[in-house]
């Protein structure tokens, strides 16, 4: 039976739209001090207790039993073996999604330079890779390929010398695409653990687990936690919340493609959300008739109702330019500009983690093949947050090199400068450097 209200309609008209809009947009991230706690003991477990409590861990959390900690590896042989296993049809996308995948992301990478000043002096940057990574890739709801793809090959394009991937095996069975993913992707270390007690083996290491320099990937909320709380000791991509999309469309669009797009977030889970921007009320009408038509059919059909319901809207506005300022407004993880002209939009977006240009550009195909990266950030923090990229595997450092003959002047202003701070040492260690010359 259709439900006529199953998804709220909004309009900027209205005069309380602004606080409808907050109230949709707000995500409560605020630190549930049960999960905190539950998680500083796992992590404090597995610090103290290595190994052991790692096993322990696995066998509570994953229902299953590791004869020992080599029980947790998958042997780069048993990667190779589920590529292998899997239809050839499925090993073929997996290939040409991470070729494109590595060819987007070899456009990012940044080399090292120098340059010398006027007055001679050698300045630079050095640009290294990281050591080593962990890479989380989750495994409970179901099983995420294209994570591993996504995660270990910039890393890899970036020249990390070893990238250690970790991912729950609930029951003690992995799942093969992921299997393949690892060996397409070209894994060092591939471990069956996962929530807190991965984060947290990756962030101080075990004795057969070496600790990494970074973490990434997504997870559930206990692994986001977790995540918060190692940063400082190893660094972090971001905390990610439920997954979001935003379509924008000019009323032009197939509606069953908008509603496919929009049920393409909303079955994550029943925190995703799902929006629709159109200035067309017509359309926004048969959009909601079609997602009643295509609800029954959808195999998440009850998460996705609960998506909709709690966290989704249809919004009518006065044109495309009042769409973009709600754009820029909200920070969608995922923007679809289904419209007739997506590049006269464009110039004026500045808050999205990925931008989907015209009709053709289904939100899947960005989750999967067309090359970006899929790790976004999400409840409006594109605002200062970038998709992950080849950049969050390398690090950066200054080069600074006096020139002979020339080094007076910049000690003599460091000296002034120091004095002016009250620094008499850095005062001094720069007037040495005047009286050498």
């Amino acid at each position: 039976m259709p439900d006529a209200n199953l998804v709220r309609r909004l309009d900027t008209t209205q005069v309380d739209f602004a606080a409808k809009l907050d109230a949709l947009l707000a995500w409560n991230d605020e630190q549930n001090p049960e999960i905190e706690a539950t998680v500083g003991a796992i992590l404090r477990q597995v610090r103290e207790g290595g190994d052991a409590a790692l096993l322990s861990c696995t066998a509570q959390f994953d229902r299953w039993q590791p004869g020992s900690p080599a029980a947790l590896e998958v042997s780069s042989e048993e990667q190779q073996a589920a590529l292998q296993r899997i239809a050839p049809e499925y090993r073929a996308a997996l290939e040409r999604a991470a070729q494109r995948i590595r060819d987007y992301h070899q456009h990012q990478k940044v080399e090292s330079w120098q340059y010398r000043d006027a007055s001679g002096h050698l300045l630079g940057q050095q640009v290294r890779p990281l050591d080593r990574v962990g890479v989380y890739v989750p495994g409970g709801k179901a099983a995420y390929p294209s994570s591993v793809l996504m995660n270990v090959l910039p890393a890899r394009v970036a020249g990390v010398p070893e990238v250690v991937l970790v991912a729950p095996s609930p029951d003690g069975v992995s799942n093969d695409l992921v299997l393949a993913a690892a060996a397409i992707a070209g894994v060092d270390r591939f471990l069956q653990v996962g929530g807190a007690q991965a984060v947290a083996a990756l962030a101080y290491g075990t004795q057969s687990i070496p600790a990494v320099d970074k973490i990434v990937g997504p997870g559930n909320i206990y692994v986001a936690t977790a995540k918060r709380m190692v940063f400082g000791r190893v660094g972090i991509d971001m905390i990610a919340g439920p997954s979001e999309i935003l379509v924008v469309c000019d009323g032009g669009t197939d509606p069953h493609w908008v509603v496919m797009d929009l049920f393409s977030q909303a079955e994550h889970d029943e925190d995703a959300q799902a929006l629709l921007i159109s200035p067309d009320a017509d359309y926004l009408d048969r959009v909601a008739a079609e997602i009643d038509r295509c609800l029954p059919e959808m195999a998440r059909a009850d998460i996705i109702r609960t998506s909709l319901r709690e966290r989704g809207a249809l919004i009518q506005v006065r044109d495309l330019d009042e769409a973009v300022q709600l754009i820029n407004r909200i920070a969608p993880e995922h923007l679809e500009l289904s419209v007739e002209d997506p590049q006269a939009l464009l110039p004026a977006i500045r808050h999205a983690g990925a931008i989907f240009l015209g009709r053709d550009a289904s939100e899947a195909m960005g989750d999967y093949c067309a090359g970006p990266n899929h790790v976004l950030p999400t409840a409006g923090t594109a605002r200062f947050f970038s998709p992950l990229g080849v950049y969050d595997f390398q690090k950066r450092s200054s080069l600074i090199g006096p020139a002979p003959g020339a080094v007076a002047d910049l000690a003599r202003d460091a000296e002034l400068l120091a004095r002016g701070e009250g620094l008499e040492a850095h005062a001094r260690s720069a007037a040495c450097r005047i009286a050498s010359e």
